[in-house]
C-alpha cells in the first residue's frame, strides 16, 4: 500500500501542473481587463499603463506564467490585487469556513442518504421507496440558491420567535467574537514553535475552535448559523449518494450469496448490513468522493446567498473583479484537496474489501 500511496502521489504532480496551466490561462481568457475591472472609468491608458508594469502584466504570458510557478513551488501565492494583501493570508483567513461548512454538508448527505437508500432498497416498491426516490429526485433538481432563499423564507420569517427559527445570515451572532484557542490558553510559545499561519488557520475554524477553549455559547451559535447553508448544500450530493446506496445494493441483494445467507436463518439485520451493505459499499464510496467536487463547486453560491465570507464567496469576487492570483489559487488549493480526497478514497477501498490488493 505504501508504494501504491507514493505513486498515487507522483501521479497527482503533473494533474496539479495541469491544473495550474489551465487554470492560469482560464483566468487571463476572462472578457476584461484587470485595470479596467478594478478602476473602473478611472482606467486610463496612462493609468493602466503603470497598473499593468506594477503587476506584470506586462511581461510576455509565459514569462508571467514562470514567476508564477517559481513563487507557488516556494509557497508563495502571490498579492491580491483588489484587497492588496497576501493570497496566502487570504486564504488562513477563508478557507477555514468553507472546509467547515462542505463537512458539515457531506456528513448530512452521508447520515441521511446512506440510510434512506438502504431502507429504499430493502423496502423495494413499497410507499418509502417511492417516497425517498421522489425526494431524492427532487432533491437533485432544486438549484442550490432557490433552496437557500427558500430556507431563509421559512426558518428565518415563517418560523420567526419560534423554537425552530435560524439566523438568515453571517457566521456568528452580533457581538460574539471566536477567541483564538492559543489565545485563551496563552501559548504565546506556540507562535515560534508551530507557526502563527498553522495556528491562525486552526483557530478559524470556528466549531473546532469554540469546543476545544469549551466557549459553549459560541459552540451553539456557530453551528446555529451553519445548519441552513449546510442543508442548501448537501440536498444534491444526498440525492445522488442515496440513489447510488439503493441501486447499489439492490444489485447485491440479488447474489446467491444473500440469498444462502437468508436461507441460513440469519436475521434481516445482519443479512442487510454485515453481508449485502459492506459488498455494496465500494461504489457508495467512490460517489462520495466525487461529491467533495460538487460541495466546493456549490460553496460559490451557498456563501454568496447566507453572507459567509468562505472560498466560494471571495472566487466569485475575484472572477468579478479579475483578481489573478485570488482565482489561481484558491483553484489550484481546491483541486489539491480534490486529489487528496480521492487517494483516500482509493485507500478506502482496501478497508472495505479485502480481496482488493493496490500492489
Amino acid at each position: 500500500m505504501i508504494q501504491y500511496t507514493i505513486r498515487r502521489l507522483i501521479l497527482a504532480i503533473p494533474v496539479l501542473l495541469g491544473i495550474l496551466i489551465v487554470t492560469f490561462a482560464l483566468a487571463r481568457m476572462i472578457p476584461g481587463e484587470p485595470c479596467k475591472a478594478m478602476l473602473g472609468e478611472k482606467a486610463t491608458p496612462e493609468v493602466c499603463e503603470r497598473f499593468n508594469v506594477r503587476y506584470g502584466f506586462d511581461k510576455p504570458i509565459t514569462t508571467q506564467f514562470g514567476i508564477y510557478l517559481r513563487d507557488v513551488l516556494s509557497g508563495d501565492f502571490g498579492q491580491s490585487i483588489r484587497f492588496s494583501r497576501p493570497v496566502t493570508i487570504i486564504l488562513i483567513e477563508r478557507l477555514p469556513l468553507t472546509l467547515e461548512l462542505g463537512t458539515i454538508a457531506l456528513l448530512i448527505a452521508i447520515s441521511i442518504g446512506i440510510p434512506a437508500g438502504i431502507l429504499s432498497a430493502v423496502k423495494r416498491n413499497s410507499f418509502w421507496d417511492v417516497f425517498t426516490m421522489i425526494g431524492a429526485n427532487i432533491g437533485v433538481s432544486m438549484p442550490v440558491y432557490w433552496l437557500g432563499l427558500m430556507l431563509q423564507f421559512a426558518f428565518a420569517i415563517l418560523l420567526k420567535d419560534t423554537f425552530f427559527q435560524l439566523p438568515p445570515s453571517g457566521r456568528l451572532a452580533p457581538g460574539l467574537v471566536a477567541i483564538p484557542f492559543y489565545e485563551v490558553w496563552g501559548w504565546e510559545f506556540a507562535k515560534e514553535t508551530f507557526g502563527y499561519h498553522f495556528l491562525e488557520f486552526f483557530s478559524n475554524f470556528y466549531i473546532l475552535n469554540s469546543l476545544i477553549t469549551g466557549d459553549w455559547k459560541l459552540v451553539g451559535d456557530a453551528i446555529k448559523h451553519m445548519i441552513m447553508p449546510a442543508m442548501a448544500l448537501s440536498t444534491i450530493p444526498l440525492a445522488i449518494i442515496a440513489r447510488m446506496t439503493r441501486s447499489s445494493m439492490l444489485e447485491v441483494m440479488k447474489q446467491d450469496y444473500i440469498r444462502t445467507a437468508r436461507s441460513k436463518g440469519l436475521k434481516q439485520n445482519k443479512v442487510i448490513f454485515k453481508h449485502a451493505f459492506r459488498n455494496a459499499l465500494l461504489p457508495v464510496v467512490t460517489i462520495i468522493g466525487l461529491q467533495v467536487g460538487t460541495i466546493f463547486a456549490g460553496a460559490v453560491l451557498t456563501e454568496s446567498i447566507f453572507g459567509l465570507a468562505g472560498v466560494g464567496r471571495i472566487l466569485f469576487e475575484a472572477i468579478t473583479a479579475r483578481d489573478y492570483p485570488i482565482i489561481q489559487a484558491f483553484t489550484v488549493v481546491i483541486a489539491a484537496g480534490y486529489v487528496f480526497i480521492n487517494l483516500i478514497v482509493d485507500l478506502s477501498y482496501v478497508f472495505i474489501d479485502p480481496r482488493i490488493r493496490l500492489e
